[in-house]
Formats: C-alpha cells, sequence, structure tokens
C-alpha cells in the first residue's frame, strides 16, 4: 500500500475484486474494470484527462527457428533515476510466425486534493 496519508493525491487502496493496488480515488478499478462505488458521474470522471504516455509495438518471430519465451517487465523510476516500482506483467512463447503485439500507456487524472497536506509527487 502507500504510505501517503488516505485522502491525499497519491494515496492508494487495494481493489476488493482484483486485489490490485489502485489509486484510492479511483471509481473503477482500471486493472479489472469493475465499479467500486456508486457515482453518478463515474462514466465521465474516470476518462483520463490525458494520456501523457502511450508506446505499442509488435515483435514477429521469424519463420525458421526454435520457439521463443519471453517476459514482459516494466519498471518505474523518478527523476533521479531510482527504481520505485518494477511489475512482471506477463509471459509466454512464440512459435516461429507467431507475432505479438504490446501496448503500454500512461493515463493520468487530475488530482482531487480533499484538504491541505505536503505538497510534491507521489509514485
Amino acid at each position: 500500500m502507500s504510505s501517503v496519508r488516505p485522502g491525499s493525491p497519491g494515496a492508494t487502496r487495494e481493489c476488493p475484486h482484483c486485489r490490485e493496488t489502485i489509486l484510492e480515488s479511483a471509481g473503477v478499478c482500471p486493472a479489472c474494470r469493475h465499479y467500486l462505488r456508486f457515482d453518478a458521474g463515474a462514466d465521465a470522471s474516470e476518462a483520463p484527462a490525458l494520456t501523457p504516455l502511450r508506446i505499442e509495438g509488435s515483435i514477429r518471430h521469424p519463420a525458421d527457428g526454435e520457439p521463443w519465451e519471453y517476459t514482459v517487465v516494466v519498471s518505474i523510476r523518478n527523476d533521479r533515476g531510482d527504481e520505485i516500482a518494477r511489475k512482471l506483467i506477463g509471459v509466454g512463447a512464440m512459435n516461429p510466425n507467431e507475432q505479438r503485439t504490446f501496448t503500454l500507456s500512461v493515463e493520468a487524472v487530475w488530482a482531487k486534493a480533499r484538504g491541505q497536506g505536503k505538497g510534491g509527487t507521489r509514485h
């Protein structure tokens, strides 16, 4: 969980459906997409305000050769270069002439501060 005070931007909690760590302010879990609380404006408010990073790429196994195994890992670093999070996303195998497409996106929403607190960024 988070060391950020509950109610502050960046505070986290566990999704009761999939057990992923998510932002406390989320009305819909970004991992399993289950609704977490009733909110009349949930559909509008859950759309990302912006997507500052989106990368998509494909790999294709050559037609000749042995099968490949792959591992997808995402790492997050702060402005000092310190790794603050690392997550294994998935593993798999590819046979000759198979293709996989991978998409990474960072979705951002405006934090709704619930009172006076310390400034700064949170992971």
